[in-house]
């Protein structure tokens, strides 16, 4: 896959998606997944049926919108749901009815401090209604009569999410975890959607894959606890590292959410590859989580998930507003995600564990490994050998070796396969790793 290129092509997925009404469940929220199988043709699409208890949770019923209006005594539309899917609260239940100012307004929603924007609001388990415009909208609706139409429907039906699993040669799992739950939104929805797309495909193409991925697509909070509620056991057992991809879309930064209590191989492999793949990046607290990791690592499930994003989500202005459009995304953008997070991948598949095979120092120069010219060049790169081998005991995974001697896992794992072609260390296939 050609890394420069699959920019746009991400890019384009997203415009796409972007005019699709998506809630947490309904008819957007399977015209996405649909969207996305035909791209992954492996995604199984899965239904649960309203009511289904899910922890301490019960799936909501089904909520599908047609059509929404504010319209004046002459029937001008002034706010229409048909220009912009964010003009509704999500999960309005119907309603048509004459109302005067002073009333309509206990059912709207604006930004004062950001008076272009349509603010993202929902309201899935308390039933009510409302609408969401500018704040410069709002204060032209003068005195008057005024007519709001909400067409929806909320009754039982099903909740969806996607599911793909790629074989590995082991049954230890890595998972990938996105949400396709909004809708008109770009980077905090379609970004984490099309990356982890983007994934996939690389993924599929590898000759070969050590681990066995787990892939989800979705909705935000009830779609991955009603997932953990189906697969926790297992994934304790069998998930060695996860990523939940989300707002990996804009240019401005790199942004890096650890797990609950850290230290897990997923959490050491993000702070590895943001350390050595980007010029810098703001690592948040885990207080300051706020997507599906709170579910993933939360006590009794402890899964080792981290979050590595662009922009963080809560963080930047246009968050959860009509503003978050898809000039706030890019090719390059996207494309800055997808090779942060591919690689993250290709750490996990290289970091095995390595042990020399000869006491002391091995004798470098009738094996051809010493240079016999010396630049600062070939210096360094039999320090590196050197101290390879001087940390290649077994007892440290590759990942390890790399930070202790202070160069990226991607070069050490050239070195160590160096070191393997001339028996020189011998890589432990079946060593237990816990803790490594």
């Amino acid at each position: 896959m050609n890394k420069i290129n699959i920019g746009k092509e991400m890019y384009r997925w997203a415009e796409d998606l972007f005019p699709i009404t998506r809630s947490i469940t309904g008819a957007g929220f399977r015209e996405s997944l649909g969207y996305i199988k035909k791209l992954i043709p492996g995604l199984e699409i899965h239904s649960v049926p309203s009511g289904t208890k899910a922890f301490d949770w019960t799936v909501p019923d089904e909520w599908n919108i047609r059509e929404a209006y504010i319209a004046d005594e002459s029937g001008r539309k002034l706010v229409d749901f048909k220009n912009h899917n964010l003009h509704v609260v999500g999960y309005s239940v119907p309603v048509d009815c004459w109302l005067d100012r002073d009333e309509l307004d206990k059912h709207l929603n604006s930004k004062p401090e950001q008076p272009d924007a349509i603010p993202y609001v929902t309201s899935y388990y308390k039933k009510r209604w409302g609408f969401c415009l500018s704040h410069n909208q709002r204060k032209s609706l003068g005195p008057g009569k005024y007519r709001v139409v909400i067409d929806s429907d909320l009754k039982p039906g099903v909740l969806n999410y996607g599911e793909l699993i790629l074989p590995g040669q082991s049954d230890e799992e890595v998972l990938l975890s996105t949400y396709v739950c909004h809708p008109s939104m770009a980077n905090n929805e379609l970004s984490g959607p099309v990356v982890t797309t983007a994934l996939v495909q690389w993924l599929q193409g590898l000759k070969e894959r050590r681990y066995t991925y787990r892939v989800v697509f979705v909705p935000e909070t009830i779609g991955s606890i009603v997932y953990l509620s189906k697969h926790a056991e297992w994934m304790k057992k069998k998930v060695k590292a996860g990523f939940v991809v989300t707002c990996t879309g804009d240019d401005r930064a790199y942004s890096f959410v650890p797990s609950r209590c850290g230290g897990t191989l997923a959490d050491r492999i993000a702070g590895h590859v943001l350390s050595h793949e980007v010029d810098e990046y703001i690592k948040y607290s885990f207080l300051e989580r706020g997507s599906d990791e709170r579910q993933y690592c939360s006590p009794l499930i402890d899964l080792p998930v981290v979050s590595i994003m662009r922009s963080k989500y809560n963080v930047y202005p246009e968050y959860h507003t009509s503003l978050d459009d898809l000039s706030l995304i890019s090719p390059t953008g996207l494309a800055g995600s997808f090779n942060v997070l591919s690689a993250c991948l290709s750490a996990l598949e290289m970091n095995y564990s390595y042990r020399v095979t000869i006491p002391c120092e091995p004798q470098l120069g009738k094996r051809g490994l010493y240079p016999s010219t010396r630049t600062e060049e070939r210096g360094h790169e039999e320090q590196v050998m050197m101290n390879f081998l001087t940390y290649a005991d077994g007892t440290r995974d590759l990942l390890g070796i790399a930070d202790e001697i202070g160069v990226s896992i991607k070069e050490c794992a050239a070195i160590a396969s160096l070191m393997e072609a001339h028996n020189l260390v011998e890589r432990l296939e079946n060593e237990d790793r816990k803790g490594l």
